[in-house]
């Protein structure tokens, strides 16, 4: 199952105008917590050059490991395999690799590495495997702001394409998990 995961704003948009990723306020404890159980049921994850940048830091950074959540989350993100696109890198850091195949054949080789769910992050990337019909679930953390502008989360499409509504789940913070599947 490929997975796209992302934290949004309640207008849908998750870089501001001016591309920046950190507009959301850190995640409560118990966001904090859904957010490293879903990794930790990972097996793999694909992801752009600018989120992987985001990322590095829990794989690289030792004060990113101040408290024991946080500890198990650097844990997990450093064991995931990941595959990393970028038309301007030529090495990558952590437990990534630079992807040198089409999207399509690089989603297929993770998938095929693994029993587990994979995901695929940043906007355009995922953006563009949503457009191929490649993603199987919509896993949005909707937090309580509205940027009025940036980077949407789905790119446009020819034509609608259905969900099937799986699960919710609202925080104390206001932040509200949304899954949704793809109608095949």
């Amino acid at each position: 199952m490929l997975i796209f995961s992302m934290s949004v704003s309640v207008d849908g948009f998750v870089a501001d105008r001016d591309g920046d990723l950190g507009w959301a306020p850190p995640p409560s404890d118990e966001v904090f917590a859904a957010h490293l159980e879903r990794v930790s049921s990972l097996g793999g994850y694909l992801l752009g050059r600018r989120l992987h940048a985001a990322m590095l830091p829990w794989e690289t950074d030792a004060a990113m490991r101040s408290t024991p959540p946080y500890d198990a989350f650097a844990d997990a993100w450093t064991a995931l395999p990941k595959a990393v696109f970028s038309r301007t890198l030529t090495t990558v850091d952590g437990n990534a690799r630079l992807a040198d195949r089409p999207l399509e054949d690089e989603i297929r080789t993770v998938l095929d590495a693994t029993d587990r769910p994979v995901e695929i992050g940043g906007a355009d990337l995922a953006g563009q495997a949503v457009r191929l019909g490649l993603v199987d679930e919509l896993r949005i953390f909707r937090v309580p702001v509205v940027l009025g502008g940036g980077t949407p989360y789905l790119p446009s499409l020819e034509s609608p394409r259905s969900l099937e509504l799986v699960a919710t789940r609202a925080f104390a913070s206001g932040t509200l998990e949304e899954r949704y599947r793809f109608s095949r």
